[in-house]
C-alpha cells in the first residue's frame, strides 16, 4: 500500500501551505498529490503549478468535473499535464452532483451512468491519438450535416497510457468504475462495510475480463494524530457533516445514502436535519465518533499503523491522506507520522 495526499481544494488562504505539503510529500516518497475542484479554483492550474514544484510525486485530479467539460477537452487537459509534468499525471473524474451541474455548469445531471461510460469512451479514443469519431446518446463527434470533421489530438503525452479513475460512491457507479477505469476514488471508506463495495467493483472487472489485480482502490481518509483519538475526531466533524449533512438536496445526497448503507441511518437524518436547517454545529456534533473511527486515521502512531493494516487488508492500494491538524507544522509532522506508522504496520 502506497500513501497519497489530498490538497483539497485551492483559494481557501491556504495555499502557500498547501504547496509546502505538497513538497514535503514528495520528500517522503508519497505516491501521488491530488487537487480537487468544485466552483473555485480549477484542479488543471494548480496541479500544473504543484508539478512545476515537485520532482518525483505524481499528480492528480480528484476530481475533474465531467459536465466541466467536454470529453476532448478533458483529454487535450491530461495530455497537457502529462507532457509538463514528465509523465506523472493520474486523471480522475467524476459527474458531480446535480447542484453543481446543473446549476453551476448548466448540463442536466440525467443519465450519469451513460454519459460517464461515453465520457470514457471519447477521452480514451483522443488519448490514444486516433480520430475522434463518436455516435452516443450524449455526444455525437463530428456534428452531424454540419462542417466539422474527425481531429487528431496533435500533443503526444509522455505515456502511451494515462492512469483513469472515477470518484464513485453508488453501487452502480463502482462497478463501471471497475469495468472502464484504472482505479476508484473513495471516500469516507471504511474496511468494515468494504465487502459490498468490493463486490461491485469486481462485477465491472468481469464485464471487463479483468480481476482486481492491478486495480488501484483509491481512499481519501482524514488524519490527525494525537493522544486522545477521540478529541482527534473533532476537527473531522464539521467535513463530515457537510458532506454527510450539506452536499446535495435532502432528496438526493450520495453521502448521506453512504452513510445509512454502513448503518448509521438514525444519525445521517439528524445530520441532515440540522445542516440544512443551519445548525452547523449541532450537525458536526451529531456525527458518531464510531462513523468517523471507521473512516479517518486518528490517534497515535500504533493506533494508525493498525488502522492502515485493517485498510490494506481490506484491499486498499493507494491510501490517500488529508491532514487535519491546525497548523502547518502539526499536519507536516502528521505526514512524516504516517510514513512510520505505514513502516510499522507492515503493509508498505
Amino acid at each position: 500500500m502506497q500513501l497519497g495526499l489530498n490538497l483539497g481544494y485551492w483559494g481557501a488562504g491556504n495555499d502557500a501551505d498547501n504547496l509546502t505539503l505538497a513538497k514535503e510529500a514528495d520528500r517522503l516518497g508519497y505516491a501521488v498529490a491530488w487537487v480537487a475542484e468544485a466552483y473555485g479554483s480549477d484542479a488543471p492550474t494548480v496541479l500544473a503549478f504543484v508539478a512545476a514544484q515537485t520532482e518525483r510525486i505524481d499528480i492528480g485530479s480528484a476530481i475533474f468535473q465531467i459536465p466541466g467539460r467536454t470529453p476532448a477537452n478533458c483529454a487535450m487537459t491530461a495530455a497537457t499535464l502529462d507532457t509538463l509534468s514528465g509523465g506523472r499525471f493520474r486523471l480522475g473524474l467524476g459527474v458531480s452532483g446535480p447542484q453543481v451541474s446543473e446549476g453551476w455548469h448548466g448540463v442536466r445531471f440525467d443519465k450519469p451512468l451513460a454519459r460517464t461510460r461515453e465520457y470514457s469512451d471519447i477521452v480514451k479514443l483522443a488519448l490514444s491519438r486516433q480520430k475522434v469519431r463518436y455516435e452516443g446518446q450524449h455526444y455525437v463527434l463530428p456534428l452531424p450535416d454540419g462542417p466539422g470533421k474527425a481531429l487528431q489530438l496533435t500533443v503526444h503525452p509522455v505515456r502511451e497510457h494515462i492512469p483513469m479513475y472515477l470518484a464513485a460512491v453508488g453501487p452502480k457507479n463502482l462497478e463501471l468504475s471497475g469495468e472502464l477505469f484504472d482505479g476508484w476514488l473513495a471516500i469516507f471508506y471504511s474496511p468494515e462495510h468494504a465487502a459490498e463495495q468490493r463486490t461491485s467493483l469486481e462485477a465491472g472487472r468481469t464485464k471487463a475480463g479483468k480481476t482486481l489485480e492491478g486495480f488501484d482502490i483509491v481512499p481519501t481518509v482524514p488524519l490527525v494524530v494525537g493522544d486522545d483519538a477521540r478529541a482527534c475526531a473533532d476537527p473531522v466533524r464539521p467535513y463530515a457533516a457537510l458532506y454527510v449533512g450539506g452536499m446535495g438536496s435532502r432528496e438526493k445526497n450520495f453521502y448521506n445514502q453512504l452513510a445509512v448503507r454502513m448503518g448509521f441511518e438514525q444519525a445521517a437524518a439528524q445530520i441532515q436535519d440540522k445542516y440544512l436547517s443551519r445548525d452547523y454545529a449541532g450537525a458536526a456534533a451529531a456525527v458518531p465518533y464510531e462513523f468517523l473511527a471507521q473512516t479517518a486515521l486518528l490517534g497515535g502512531k500504533e493506533q494508525i499503523a493498525e488502522r492502515m493494516q485493517a485498510l490494506a487488508e481490506s484491499g486498499v492500494t493507494t491510501l490517500t491522506l488529508s491532514p487535519f491538524n491546525d497548523s502547518l507544522e502539526a499536519r507536516i509532522a502528521s505526514l512524516r507520522t504516517a510514513v512510520e506508522a505505514l513502516e510499522l504496520s507492515g503493509v508498505g
